[in-house]
């Protein structure tokens, strides 16, 4: 049945996957990842590489209403070439777990050392 879980039961998982409460939970901090070609459920998508780009550190507030955002500002500094159509959300493992992957409501390209920033508020988490 799709959409089974009450926005309570949500609001629960979300803080679990994004480490907000609950004992057991992915290794944090949470980091996005920029891509260039989507990933699915079951693969990752293709991460940007070069420049100076490195996955950022996510940090969200308790879910509300069964959806959750970034609370800061993400900064990519000194990008590579790149149009970049998505992002994915991992944790900090050894061997890094992908939690979350999305396409962008519009693709982004950057030149060469360009900043690419996604704003606070703007990478939403939901369960619904």
């Amino acid at each position: 049945m799709a959409d089974a879980l009450t926005n309570t039961a949500e609001n629960l998982a979300l803080d679990w996957v994004n480490g907000v409460g609950a004992p057991t939970r992915p290794t944090t901090p949470l980091k996005v990842a920029l891509v260039t070609a989507n990933g699915s459920d079951t693969a990752a998508g293709t991460e940007v590489t070069g420049g100076s780009y490195a996955r950022q550190s996510l940090s969200v507030a308790a879910a509300s209403a069964g959806a959750t955002s970034n609370s800061a500002d993400l900064v990519f500094a000194g990008m590579p070439a790149a149009t970049v159509v998505g992002v994915e959300v991992w944790d900090s493992a050894g061997a890094p777990v992908r939690l979350w992957y999305g396409a962008l409501a519009a693709s982004r390209t950057v030149a060469a050392g360009d900043e690419l920033r996604i704003t606070a508020g703007s990478l939403t988490l939901s369960l619904s």
